[in-house]
This record gives C-alpha cells, sequence and structure tokens, in this order.
C-alpha cells in the first residue's frame, strides 16, 4: 500500500495547473448514458474515482476511450449506444458513494435500473432516500431488496420535488432523469453548487431545457430524447483542489500562481484566507497567493454553497493547527467529519472537539510523526500538516488522497515540497 513521506519545513513557490474538478467529472460521466451516441469531455482529472465510474460504465456496455494524443490526456469519449446491462453492482459502487447517480440516466432513458446501495468516506451518513423520494414521485416503482435499490418505469413523469434537504447529487440525479420526464419538473429546495452548473450546461449541450441554475428552484422541461453534444465540454476547474493548495501555501508561507483556476467558485475560502494573512490575487485562469509569516487563526462555519464547503473543512484546520491565535471550526454536514483530529493531534496539534464544534489552540510548530488517512480531505489535511512539521511526516493509506487528487505529490514537488510517494 502506497505511503507519502515528507520532509517538512519548505515554503512552497512557482506555478501549477488546477485540474478538472471531480465532483463535475463524475455527473457528467454519468449523463452519458442518457444518449445513444458519443461524448466528449475534457479536462477530465484522471483520479481513482473516475477510473471506478469508467469501470463501472463499461460494465453496463459503455464505451469509454482516453484520447491518445499526450497533449490531449485528459480528454475522453464515451458512447452509451451499446448499453445492454443497466446494473450497478456492489463490487463497484461500494467503493464510492457517487454512483448513484447512474440511477436517474438509467431510469430516464431505459425505464429501468438495479444500483447497489452506495459506500465511500466514511465522514457521516449521506442517505440516498431524496433520490428514490424524488424518482417515486416522478412515478418509479423502487423497491429496496438485499442491498439493491430496483427501480423501473414505463416513462418518468413530471413532478415537483421538493428535498427534505439540500442534496447535490440528489439534485444531479433528479436533474438528469428529468431532461427525458413527461412534462415539467421543478426541483426546490435545490443544490446551487457550480457543479450542478457544469452538469447542466453539459445536458443543455444535449439538447435539455433547464432554467435557474444557481438558484434552489430549478425547471426542466421534459424533451422525447437527448443527442450527442455538437462540441467537447470542459468541465470546470476542481475549487477543492484550488483550496487545497491556497491552504498549503497559506501554512508553509510562499508565494505560488494557479493556473486554470477559477475564484469565482470558492470565494468563502478566499475571504478566510485573507483574514488569516494570505495576500491572494486572481484573474482570469489564475490565482496567486502569498503568504509570510504565522497565519492569523481564522473561525468558520461549513454549510451548502456559497457559504463555506465542508470539502474545505479538514484542510483549513490545519492552517489553524500553526495559526496566531485560537479558532472554532463547527461543521454542519457531517457528522463524523472530525476523524483527522486524532491524526493531527499526533503531530502536535492543540485541538478539542465539543459536540459539532472543533476549537483549536494554534502552535508555533508541529512535529513530524506516522498519521493515517481515514477519508479524502482528512488525508489533504495530514499532507498540509506535514508540510509544515518538523523532520518527517509518514501518510498512510493514501488511496484516498488518489479519489480525489490528481498526481499532488508531483504538484507539491514542483513548488519545492519535499514529498515523495513510497511502496
Amino acid at each position: 500500500m502506497d505511503k507519502l513521506l515528507i520532509r517538512g519545513g519548505q515554503r512552497l513557490n512557482g506555478s501549477l495547473a488546477i485540474s478538472g474538478a471531480k465532483n463535475a467529472a463524475l455527473p457528467d460521466l454519468c449523463a452519458a448514458l442518457l444518449v445513444p451516441g458519443p461524448v466528449t469531455l475534457t479536462n477530465v482529472p484522471r483520479l481513482q474515482d473516475v477510473a471506478t465510474t469508467l469501470k463501472l460504465l463499461r460494465q453496463m456496455g459503455c464505451e469509454a476511450t482516453w484520447s491518445e494524443d499526450p497533449a490531449q490526456r485528459n480528454t475522453l469519449t464515451l458512447d452509451a449506444a451499446g448499453v445492454n446491462n443497466p446494473v450497478a453492482p456492489y463490487e463497484l459502487v461500494k467503493t464510492m458513494r457517487a454512483s448513484i447517480l447512474v440511477l436517474g440516466p438509467l431510469l430516464a432513458r431505459f425505464g429501468v435500473g438495479v444500483v447497489s446501495l452506495p459506500g465511500g468516506c466514511a465522514i457521516g451518513s449521506r442517505p440516498v432516500d431524496q433520490h428514490i423520494k424524488g424518482l417515486q414521485a416522478m412515478g418509479a416503482q423502487i423497491v429496496v431488496e438485499r442491498g439493491n435499490i430496483i427501480a423501473k418505469v414505463g416513462r418518468l413523469k413530471g413532478a415537483r420535488i421538493t428535498t427534505d434537504m439540500v442534496t447535490v447529487t440528489g439534485t444531479e440525479n433528479l436533474m438528469m432523469a428529468a431532461t427525458l420526464a413527461e412534462g415539467e419538473t421543478v426541483l426546490e429546495n435545490a443544490a446551487q453548487e457550480p457543479e450542478i452548473a457544469d452538469l447542466a450546461t453539459l445536458l443543455i449541450s444535449m439538447g435539455a431545457r433547464i432554467e435557474g441554475l444557481g438558484t434552489s428552484r430549478i425547471r426542466i422541461q421534459g424533451v422525447d430524447a437527448l443527442h450527442s453534444p455538437a462540441a467537447p465540454h470542459d468541465i470546470i476547474p476542481d475549487r477543492i483542489e484550488t483550496g487545497t493548495f491556497l491552504c498549503a501555501v497559506a501554512a508553509t508561507g510562499g508565494d505560488v500562481v494557479l493556473n486554470k483556476a477559477d475564484a469565482g467558485l470558492l470565494e468563502a475560502v478566499i475571504e478566510k484566507l485573507r483574514e488569516a494573512g494570505a495576500v491572494i490575487e486572481a484573474g482570469s485562469g489564475f490565482i496567486r497567493i502569498r503568504a509570510d509569516g504565522r497565519p492569523r487563526a481564522v473561525s468558520f462555519r461549513t454549510s451548502e454553497y456559497p457559504a463555506f464547503p465542508t470539502d474545505m473543512q479538514a484542510q483549513f484546520m490545519a492552517v489553524n493547527c500553526i495559526a496566531d491565535g485560537a479558532a472554532r471550526v463547527s461543521e454542519t454536514i457531517f457528522e463524523n467529519r472530525f476523524m483527522h483530529v486524532n491524526e493531527l493531534l499526533r503531530l502536535g496539534a492543540r485541538i478539542e472537539i465539543d459536540g459539532k464544534t472543533a476549537l483549536i489552540q494554534g502552535v508555533e510548530r508541529l512535529s513530524g510523526a506516522h498519521v493515517m488517512a481515514t477519508d479524502l480531505r482528512a488525508s489533504a489535511s495530514l499532507v498540509i500538516a506535514g508540510l509544515v512539521a518538523e523532520g518527517e511526516t509518514v501518510v498512510d493509506r493514501i488511496y484516498h488522497l488518489d479519489r480525489g487528487y490528481e498526481g499532488m505529490e508531483s504538484k507539491l514537488r514542483g513548488l519545492g515540497a519535499q514529498i515523495d510517494r513510497v511502496k
């Protein structure tokens, strides 16, 4: 099993390119099931979650081909014309909760779908009942038997659906299903994340009729059929990868330019980094961050977009661990998303947990130790902590990291970090 060996204490300087967004790529891949023809995506990140999704789509009968041109290594063409097995088995679904995103497209186009109840990071309960409730409102007959969601319908019908909570994958699944439903579907309490707008842009290029993007009410007028997009769809930059590297520089100090980045996708994070003392400037396609000395401790509360994202909580906590002062971090999205705290304590951090709130007293220095990643974003926080810790830090179980970061250690080495992947 691979590990990361980090020798801390190096400032980060230079530039790197941000990859395409994992959380946009996965629903975009599943959307290819809606059309019996080619769908070409560019800026697709080469991640473990993407590989798992492609394996899932291929076993259904969907073709998926990466470009052979090295200059276009992140270009992918899918063709779901030959899909003949609308089943998502447990052995593929168990590692990735986003696998549930095939259910809406399968029902919409084929009228049937069998999807195993999904797994993924152990960061808390992420129930799929809102997906099921919405599809049932559109006329689907759904039962859950032996760990499988078994769904069938003649043709989905438009409906007004109000989810009990804001759910990103639920909004995406129901939006994809509604594109081929009969009549109009209105999604109330819809999530507003940029990845949903990215998916909708792809669907509209296929002939879908969608309004209300970026608001809590999305209207979809169903059409009889969708078609292949006339041009490749370019996936948006990964705002969480962007925020992770910004936090790394804020912690270590340095001067770094992030290319292919969009500051408009993570305004809440940038505002907090500026409060911490980082100097950040942004323009078309780039963000520059400069940081000197210890950051200032900054308190924050996670919430749905456009507020501070839960996916950045662990990384920013790593910054607070070596900051000047004390900070309070409240987690409102997932109940188990403080599992990185015990590992940060091994590095010398001072953190106390009180229910859904973490109290962090910044220390002047951390000390290298052997730590273990518990989920995707926790692993990124441990890397940031290791970059500033004295001595050597070993981060174990980095298969979590590979699910959501494309070549993280090589990008950090390009900025001057002493970090290596070891067996």
